[in-house]
C-alpha cells in the first residue's frame, strides 16, 4: 500500500498544464496512425518524388509514438487506480478485452484475403503454429509468425507483451524513473551485444541462405529491441509528473554514449534507432507539456487501434481499383481516402465489437471497486 501511495502522490505546481487523457494522448495517437498510414500508402502508391516518398516512409515512426503513448497511458491509469482492489487482475482483464476481440476477428479475415502460402514474412508458408502463436499473442517470439497472419501485428505482439510485464515493473519500480532508464540501458546493451548476434546466427541457419534480410528485420522488431522504448516512456511519465532533473539528462547522455560504443563494436545498427526514439520521446513530452490538441486528429486517435488493423485491407482494396497512375496526386488522394475509409471501418467496429468488449471489461472490473477520485497528473515545468 505504501508503494501505491507513492505512485498516487505526484508533485504539482499551480498553473502547470494537466494532462487530459482524452485529448492530448488521443492527439498523439492520431498523429501516430496518420504516420503509419502514410508509410504504407507510399509503398503502394509512390509519388516517384524522392523527397516526398522518403517523408511518407518516415511515418513508420508512428508505431514508436504509439509505444510512448501506451507507456504513459498505462502509468497514468495505474496511478489513478492506486486505491482499487486486485489492480493487476483488473489491469489484465481491461487490456485483454481492449485488444483481443478485434485482433481475433482480424486473423481469419486476413487469412482469407492473403492465403497461407509462402511469403517474405513466412518463407515456409502459414501453418497451425503461426496461427496459434498469433492468436495467443506469442507471435513476436518466432520470426515467421510475425506479420505473416495479420499485417503489422508485430507491434501488437510488443504491446501485449509489455502489458504482461507492466504490473510487475511498476510494482517493483514505482515512481523511481531512474530504475526504468537503467533497465532500458541494460536491455539495450544485452540485445545489441549478446542476443541479436546469437539469434541472427541461429535463425539464419534455420531458414537457410537468402533469408538474412528477413531474419534481421524480425530481430529489429522483436520485443527485446522494443522494450527499452516502453521503459523510457514510463520514465517520461514520472519525469513529467515530478519534474526533470540534471541527473535525468546525465543518464540519457550515458545511455547514448554506451549505445554508440556497443554499436561500433558489434555493428548491430541499433544506435540510430535509439536516437530516433529519444527524439520521438522529446516530441511526445513536448505535446504533453503544452497540452497540444486538435479535434480532427483526436478523433482518429480515439479509433487508432481499429484503423491500424483495417488500413492494410483498405490500401489493398484500393490497389485493385485505383484508376490513377503513380504520382504525387495519386499518393495524396489515396492517403486521404485510405485514412477516411479506415476511420469509417473503425467507427463500425467500435459499435459492433469494441464497445461491447469494453462494456464487458467494465462489468468484470467494477463490481468490487470503490469509487475513486483520480489524482490529477500535472506536467510540471522542467526542474
Amino acid at each position: 500500500m505504501q508503494g501505491q501511495a507513492r505512485l498516487a502522490a505526484g508533485r504539482t505546481e499551480r498553473g502547470a498544464p494537466s494532462l487530459s487523457r482524452s485529448r492530448t494522448l488521443d492527439f498523439l495517437r492520431g498523429l501516430a496512425i496518420l504516420g503509419v498510414i502514410a508509410n504504407h500508402v507510399s509503398q503502394s502508391f509512390p509519388s516517384n518524388i524522392q523527397a516526398i516518398d522518403y517523408a511518407f516512409l518516415c511515418g513508420w515512426t508512428g508505431v514508436n509514438v504509439f509505444y510512448f503513448v501506451s507507456a504513459v497511458t498505462m502509468c497514468l491509469m495505474w496511478t489513478q487506480r492506486a486505491g482499487e482492489t486486485s489492480p493487476t487482475r483488473k489491469f489484465y482483464v481491461r487490456r485483454a478485452l481492449r485488444i483481443a476481440p478485434l485482433f481475433w476477428l482480424a486473423i481469419p479475415f486476413y487469412l482469407a484475403i492473403n492465403g497461407t502460402g509462402p511469403s517474405y514474412n513466412a518463407p515456409n508458408g502459414i501453418g497451425p503454429l503461426q496461427v496459434i502463436l498469433t492468436a495467443t499473442f506469442l507471435h513476436g517470439f518466432w520470426p515467421d509468425s510475425v506479420n505473416s497472419v495479420v499485417p503489422g501485428d508485430w507491434s501488437i505482439a510488443a504491446e501485449m507483451t509489455f502489458y504482461l510485464v507492466f504490473p510487475l515493473l511498476i510494482t517493483a519500480f514505482g515512481s523511481r524513473r531512474r530504475l526504468y532508464l537503467a533497465l532500458a540501458l541494460l536491455l539495450h546493451l544485452v540485445n545489441v551485444c549478446l542476443f541479436k548476434p546469437w539469434a541472427f546466427e541461429l535463425f539464419s541457419a534455420y531458414y537457410g541462405p537468402g533469408h538474412d534480410s528477413f531474419v534481421g528485420a524480425t530481430l529489429h522488431i522483436s520485443f527485446l529491441n522494443q522494450l527499452p522504448v516502453f521503459l523510457i516512456g514510463c520514465a517520461l511519465f514520472f519525469s513529467l509528473r515530478d519534474g526533470f532533473t540534471r541527473s535525468d539528462a546525465a543518464i540519457f547522455v550515458v545511455f547514448v554514449a554506451l549505445s554508440f560504443c556497443a554499436n561500433r563494436a558489434t555493428g548491430a545498427h541499433e544506435f540510430n534507432y535509439l536516437i530516433i526514439n529519444l527524439v520521438l520521446g522529446a516530441m511526445v513530452a513536448g505535446c504533453i507539456r503544452f497540452a497540444v490538441r486538435w479535434s480532427p486528429i483526436e478523433a482518429l486517435g480515439r479509433n487508432s487501434y481499429s484503423i491500424y488493423l483495417s488500413h492494410f485491407a483498405v490500401i489493398g482494396g484500393l490497389q485493385l481499383i485505383w484508376p490513377l497512375a503513380d504520382g504525387l496526386i495519386s499518393l495524396l488522394v489515396t492517403y486521404a481516402v485510405s485514412a477516411a475509409l479506415s476511420y469509417l471501418v473503425a467507427r463500425a467496429t467500435w459499435h459492433l465489437v469494441e464497445r461491447r468488449a469494453q462494456d464487458l471489461a467494465q462489468r468484470l472490473t467494477s463490481s468490487a471497486t470503490r469509487a475513486l477520485r483520480p489524482e490529477p497528473f500535472t506536467a510540471v515545468r522542467v526542474a
